[in-house]
């Protein structure tokens, strides 16, 4: 599998791409992880991925999205953004996941991507804006992967974002990712009014036709201001998800993301782990995107990044506290601890709206993929080794 897999990108990309694929991504990212493990024995942390939100705009209005895209837009400022990535260059990482909004709403994310060609970022987009001339600038960057998300089929899509054509407009933006040969992938939030359509082999048959490189499944979580609870999905389901990631991987020549499991099948949290935190569109640093509460920001400490996140009692306190408690999804099972978390530090709403804490208060607690009754261990050999190695638990649980 993994040599079909590898034939299938260098015939549907350039050796100049896939070089940097495999280097700034493949190589620099398990030694930036090497890094992670020697300072967590020394107690610092400082996530080796970090996900930043460059901007709250947005062209789609998705149920249960966290971003305030209905307020006036925020964007992260250029020299911020350099000065961050800068700095965590120095501290071995070389990966950045860019998200919304919609990233290419950001009028400066070309000067930010072609400031770093020693870096690789992944780009969360809805593939609107994916045109000829944007394709053509990231294939002469080299270091972008489109990463465009598909929610479900024209019914759907156009339900689940709020508007109309959404499905037709993506599927012609992965068209030209492609075209232009780009690595490209394909990520699904899954709920309930589209696991039965995307949670299948005849998808990825579909997206392997369309020669797309990698996909991410995620599990819906019921967040912000439109946060529609009757799309989580069931124990029974999110298992389903687990079974299918691990029986596909054997089978079809594409990359399966998860961020949920451990290569044993045991759940895990990457903010808890400490592999992963997020920015936001106004700099501040949370444990993950959809938790919308800080206590820092990346301008503190005349923008060292470093120093800000590792002195960052909030962050740390998250970790041990969550992993006391669960291995799963804190805002989904104990939306009272995280309130209490977060009264306890006072961080500060960091939405544009101010509902936040509001938000939280109303949630129902519900299961996620902590479920240790029916853990489904990696069968893959290279998916196993490579978990194993770069995305584990760290003694997170221990």
């Amino acid at each position: 599998m993994i040599a079909r897999l590898t034939k299938r990108i260098l015939s549907n990309t350039d050796l100049r791409l896939f070089w940097k694929f495999t280097v700034n991504f493949g190589l620099k990212g398990m030694l930036s992880v090497q890094r992670f493990k020697r300072r967590i024995r020394r107690g610092i942390y400082f996530p080796p991925f970090l996900y930043i939100s460059l901007t709250s705009a947005c062209n789609l209005r998705c149920i249960g999205c966290w971003a305030d895209v209905a307020a006036p837009p925020r964007h992260l400022n250029l020299d911020d953004l350099n000065r961050l990535i800068t700095n965590a260059k120095q501290h071995g990482n070389s990966f950045f996941g860019l998200l919304g909004g919609e990233p290419f709403l950001h009028p400066q994310l070309f000067d930010l991507l072609a400031a770093h060609p020693d870096c690789y970022f992944q780009l969360f987009t809805n593939g609107h804006f994916l045109t000829d001339n944007t394709a053509a600038r990231l294939r002469a960057l080299g270091n972008v992967t489109p990463l465009i998300s598909i929610e479900g089929n024209e019914i759907i899509s156009d339900q689940r974002r709020g508007r109309t054509k959404v499905y037709s407009h993506t599927l012609r933006g992965l068209e030209t990712s492609t075209r232009h040969r780009l690595i490209t992938g394909v990520a699904t939030s899954l709920c309930q009014n589209n696991i039965a359509d995307l949670l299948t082999e005849s998808w990825l048959d579909e997206l392997i036709h369309r020669r797309v490189t990698y996909v991410w499944f995620y599990t819906y979580r019921p967040v912000g201001p439109q946060p529609a609870p009757e799309l989580a999905l069931t124990p029974q389901q999110v298992l389903q998800v687990r079974r299918f990631c691990v029986e596909m991987r054997k089978r079809k020549p594409i990359g399966i993301v998860d961020a949920y499991w451990d290569d044993q099948g045991h759940a895990l949290c990457p903010a808890v782990i400490g592999i992963s935190h997020h920015i936001g569109p106004g700099g501040d640093i949370e444990p993950c995107p959809i938790i919308q509460f800080a206590g820092a920001n990346i301008t503190d400490n005349n923008g060292d990044i470093f120093k800000t996140i590792t002195e960052a009692q909030y962050l740390a306190d998250f970790r041990k506290t969550v992993a006391a408690t669960t291995r799963g999804c804190v805002v989904l099972e104990r939306p009272d601890l995280l309130l209490d978390f977060v009264r306890r530090h006072n961080l500060r709403d960091t939405t544009a709206r101010q509902s936040a804490l509001a938000e939280l208060a109303a949630m129902t607690p519900r299961t996620s993929q902590h479920n240790p009754a029916n853990t489904i261990p990696e069968e893959h050999w290279a998916y196993r080794f490579a978990k194993k190695h770069w995305f584990f638990g760290f003694g997170a649980y221990s």
